[in-house]
């Protein structure tokens, strides 16, 4: 059986050789053809991953902006509460009768919708 394959390998050996030579002779793809898997990769990137963040932020920054008195929010670390005070970076809540607390507007999670806090 190695006589056999040892003949049939040096046979296609020439070949093989020539083929290389040949893949060494065709041209390079332009940069253009290059470039179309990259910028794949980065469509999908954004679709996926940095357009719905986008949105979210928006969304954020829209019920931040829109805050007033009186409304129900909850925070980011889970306190519910009721907005008594507002100025340019804090918001006072009320989380008790009596119980106020001061948190960055920021930290704000978004609105509570009535019957969510049960």
């Amino acid at each position: 059986m190695r006589f056999f394959i040892l003949p049939l390998f040096s046979a296609l050996l020439p070949a093989l050789a020539w083929a290389e030579g040949e893949m060494q002779k065709a041209e390079s793809p332009s940069f253009l053809v290059q470039a179309v898997p990259f910028l794949a990769m980065f469509a999908i990137f954004y679709f996926l991953m940095m357009r719905p963040q986008i949105k979210k932020q928006k969304a954020q920054q829209e019920f931040v902006n829109h805050l007033k008195r009186g409304d129900r929010v909850l925070t980011s670390s889970g306190i519910f509460g009721t907005i008594e005070g507002l100025t340019e970076r804090y918001v006072t809540l009320e989380v008790a009768d009596g119980v106020n607390i001061r948190v960055l507007k920021s930290y704000l999670a978004g609105p509570v919708k009535e019957g969510k806090e049960q």
